[in-house]
Order: structure tokens, then C-alpha cells, then sequence
């Protein structure tokens, strides 16, 4: 067995374990989980189900680039977790986080091929993208990957890229959109809206003094949006709130560092300590100086019934407390 660490698995049926692991694969880092990855799933799931075994996701937590460009590696549209979450929802019977450090990122194609693929998975069938790269160098083709099934009798379908708007989908055009706050550009690509999740700690509180209390989050680990106001929703305790949610620095304080703060529309509670997953829907507005509090707080009014109906609007079964939909 290659000297590399252990997955992390996440299973939803349960018909796939370490002990009985023949299944059918794909191979990726899947960041954004969005529609190409979508495709890939859906033809894995077909070939699963003709030759009978479980349909199964390797993933990666780092980034390979992490260890091989440090400093340069692309910031994560997900955590494993979420990646993880979306894949199962995709149909996938189980994900496997496989950790990345500098054993894994040496392991050459046909060792990754044989130890990992073959061995520690039993694969029967594969199916990749096109573009798909494996192994130390990334020297690992598809082509070579073609020749090492079909020694084996292992099947191995391609899926082509995922077009939108005249372009590929692809997770470097996902992180440039939601970088420029574009997010109802990236969302008709992904599987589910652009996601953060924070904890809630204490910020000066000022949002409270104006009659729109917000949740300020830190300890962010994915791309966090453009600079902006956002019209967003977020999930606490079985129910789906709208929020209005500011990105950057309150210009109008004269603050220059950044911040998220989240107005959960119609909410009361206490939530300092706790994690927050906050969907974003929408940018509503750029973040701009306002000359007094009077002016800032008629915009703030105006974001939240803004947020309110986007928010609302995009959910189909409309039940967002607070929501002039809600049932």
C-alpha cells in the first residue's frame, strides 16, 4: 500500500466501506461542485448502476496546488464538508477526502493508478473529464489513463466540458465571478447557491443602534464575495431567513478593515458563537460612503426589503419567516 493517509468518508447509503470497497469512481477536486461536475456525476451514477456497485467521489482537502505552489494555491469555493454535502445530494453513495501532503502530491501516475485507484478502491469503471490530470506532475493523462483500464478491463468514460453562456464552466470561471460579486452569474452554474460558512462574533455593535442588528462572521474558509451588499439567505435551526448581508469596510465610519455582517431579516436571538451558513442569492448594490446616519439608514431600509424578495423569490417553496411568501 502507497505510504499516503487514510480518506475521510462521507456515505449517505451506506453500500459503500472500506471493507467492501469495489465501486465505480471519479477523481477531482470537485471545488464549487457546479454543473460540469454535475455531468460527470450523472454519467457515474448511470455506469453504477448497470455493473451494480456504488458510485463513489475522491476528492482532495488541500488543494494539491497548496503543497506544490504555496502562497499561489486558488482560494476553496467549498470545505470538504460542503463538497461533500453537495456531492451525496448529486446521488454519489459516498465521498472520500483523501489528505493532501507532500507523500500524495509525489506518488507518480501509474502508482496512483495501481495503489489507490485499484487497490484501495477496487475500481471498476472510472469516469473524468476530458482535462483530467493525475500523479506526480501532474503527468498523468487522460489518454494514460485510457491504457492503464484498458490493460486492467477497467471501463473509463470521458465526459466533455459543461457550456454556459458560450464558455466552459469551470471552477477558475466560478472564483472570478464570485471574487467580482457576480453571483447571479455563478449560482445558474453551480448545484446549489455560493456558500459561507462563519462564526458569529462581536463587532462594535453599530448595526443594533440603527435598527438593523447583524451577526458578524469570521473564521471564513472559503472565497468570500465581492465587496458589496448581498441579498442572501441562511439556515438556523430548521428554518430559512433572509438576510441582507454587507461585505468590506464600513466606508461611512471610516473603517478600512473587512467585514461580513449578516442582517437576518425578522430574526431575534442571540448568535455569537455560532456557525452560520450563508447563501448568497445576489449583489444588490456596491458598498458607497453615505454623507449622514439619516441617508444610511434609508438605504439600509430600502437593502432589506430588497433582500427580502430576492431572497423570497428564489426559494419554491417560499418559506422564509419573515417573507411576505411565507406560509
Amino acid at each position: 500500500m502507497l505510504p499516503v493517509a487514510s480518506p475521510t468518508v462521507f456515505s449517505s447509503t451506506g453500500r459503500w466501506t472500506l471493507s467492501s470497497p469495489a465501486c465505480v469512481a471519479t477523481v477531482g477536486n470537485f471545488d464549487g461542485v457546479h454543473v460540469g461536475h454535475a455531468a460527470i456525476v450523472a454519467r457515474l451514477g448511470a455506469m453504477a448502476r448497470r455493473l451494480g456497485v456504488p458510485a463513489v467521489a475522491l476528492t482532495f482537502d488541500p488543494h494539491p496546488a497548496t503543497i506544490l505552489r504555496p502562497g499561489n494555491a486558488p482560494p476553496p469555493l467549498t470545505t470538504p464538508a460542503r463538497r461533500a454535502e453537495l456531492l451525496l445530494a448529486l446521488g454519489i453513495d459516498a465521498v472520500l477526502v483523501q489528505p493532501v501532503d507532500e507523500r500524495l502530491v509525489a506518488v507518480e501516475a501509474e502508482d496512483f493508478y495501481a495503489g489507490i485507484l485499484r487497490r484501495r478502491l477496487a475500481v471498476r469503471g472510472l469516469v473524468e473529464g476530458a482535462d483530467f490530470h493525475f500523479g506526480a506532475r501532474r503527468r498523468g493523462t487522460i489518454e494514460l489513463l485510457g491504457e492503464l483500464c484498458r490493460a486492467d478491463g477497467v471501463e473509463l468514460e470521458t465526459v466533455g466540458p459543461v457550456e454556459h453562456g458560450g464558455a466552459p464552466v469551470s471552477s477558475s470561471r466560478l472564483r472570478m465571478l464570485v471574487a467580482d460579486g457576480r453571483l447571479a452569474e455563478a449560482n445558474p452554474l453551480l448545484t446549489a447557491p455560493y456558500r459561507c460558512r462563519g462564526r458569529v462574533v462581536e463587532g462594535a455593535r453599530r448595526g443594533r443602534t440603527l435598527g438593523f442588528p447583524t451577526a458578524n462572521l469570521a473564521d471564513v474558509a472559503t472565497l468570500v464575495p465581492g465587496h458589496g451588499v448581498y441579498a442572501c439567505r441562511v439556515a438556523i435551526a430548521g428554518a430559512v431567513w433572509p438576510a441582507a448581508v454587507h461585505v468590506g469596510p464600513n466606508v461611512s465610519f471610516g473603517e478600512t478593515a473587512v467585514s461580513i455582517e449578516a442582517h437576518l431579516i425578522g430574526f431575534e436571538g442571540d448568535l455569537y458563537g455560532q456557525w452560520l451558513d450563508v447563501d448568497f442569492l445576489e449583489r444588490l448594490r456596491e458598498t458607497r460612503r453615505f454623507a449622514t446616519v439619516a441617508e444610511l439608514t434609508t438605504q439600509l431600509a430600502g437593502d432589506v426589503e430588497a433582500a427580502r424578495q430576492v431572497a423570497a423569490s428564489a426559494r419554491s417553496d417560499s418559506t422564509i419567516p419573515g417573507s411576505r411568501h411565507a406560509t
